[in-house]
């Protein structure tokens, strides 16, 4: 465990309303003079009498991840990186689900020279549901994906009987040539029909009105 006092930010920069941390040091994240504002993790300890802050990540650097992947409810870790060039340093925050409370981080972990870790409970962490209702191909679309494969199957099923079994080449090869040929002008005609129907009705309205005049 760490004694000290850890300031930390994890969507941005830290931002002081008043009396912001006069620290030795601080080079990574502001200087002494504007110490913790260009930085999103700060922990400040008094050495000899000395408060000493060393910047421990940048909002640049965050990265988000599930805690557990076998429950992501549980919550996440939010990991940031910084430091001085001479030194290393990280934080990793753990964000526990906790629907109806907040508890603030009570202890502060060190591992090697420079990696800290700590844990608060948030709703934060909860993870959030998500409907799929409105989402995927609908009846419609899989009907028609239906269909389009059962065509499929019968063409190159007729395909490979009428090449193989009944030994016939070129084009005739095709099962029903006869009836896809006439296909096109089918539906040319028919949609003719209904134009001239359509079309026609309206003509017939527009002619008769009688002519006003004003």
């Amino acid at each position: 465990m760490v004694s000290g006092c850890l300031l930390h930010q994890l969507c941005d920069v830290l931002i002081f309303n008043h009396d912001p941390p006069r620290c030795v040091g601080c080079k990574d994240c502001g200087g002494p003079s504007h110490c913790g504002t260009s930085c999103s993790a700060l922990l400040s300890e008094n050495v000899r009498g000395y408060d000493v802050c060393s910047s421990l990540g940048h909002a640049s650097s965050s990265k988000v991840d599930i805690i557990d992947k076998e429950d992501p409810g549980k919550g996440i870790i939010v990991k940031m990186s910084g430091g001085s060039s001479n030194q290393n340093c990280s934080l990793s925050v753990s964000v526990i689900c906790q629907k109806n409370k907040v508890n603030v981080p009570l202890t502060l972990e060190k591992s090697g020279t420079c990696h800290y870790a700590t844990e608060l409970r948030h709703p934060s962490g909860c993870a959030a549901a998500i409907s799929g209702h409105g989402s995927g191909w609908g009846w419609f679309s899989t009907l028609l994906i239906i269909i389009l494969c059962l065509f499929g199957a019968y063409l190159l099923g007729g395909v490979l009987y009428r090449y193989f079994s009944l030994g016939i080449r070129g084009t005739d090869v095709i099962p029903n040539l006869d009836f896809w040929a006439t296909v096109p002008h089918r539906t040319q005609s028919c949609f003719g029909s209904l134009f001239q129907r359509f079309g026609g009705s309206s003509h017939g309205q527009r002619t008769s009105y009688s002519q006003v005049n004003f």
